[in-house]
């Protein structure tokens, strides 16, 4: 896959990719179904689907690792304030 078609996936919104990663997986399946029973299929798509999937997965998952990062510090930034808060009423 070129490098247009991966910044158009970037662009997806996540429920998208998600959509594109189950779509891809019974692709391959279909494939590898394909490649046991000998019939006739394309090899180079069996490369193709697995490029793919790898791709949607590496993209959903820099996604979901920076929200949860950014989880993390809203968590460590309310944790900061209420200590501030506890701190300023004992010292009223």
């Amino acid at each position: 896959m070129n490098s247009r078609v991966f910044n158009e996936i970037k662009k997806l919104p996540n429920s998208k990719i998600l959509e594109e990663i189950i779509s891809t997986e019974k692709k391959l399946f279909r494939l590898k179904f394909k490649k046991a029973t000998q019939q006739q299929f394309k090899t180079h798509e069996i490369k193709s689907a697995k490029r793919t999937l790898k791709q949607l997965k590496s993209i959903l998952t820099l996604r979901l690792n920076k929200l949860s990062e950014l989880d993390r510090n809203n968590v460590a930034i309310n944790l900061i304030q209420q200590q501030l808060l506890k701190e300023k009423s004992l010292n009223n």
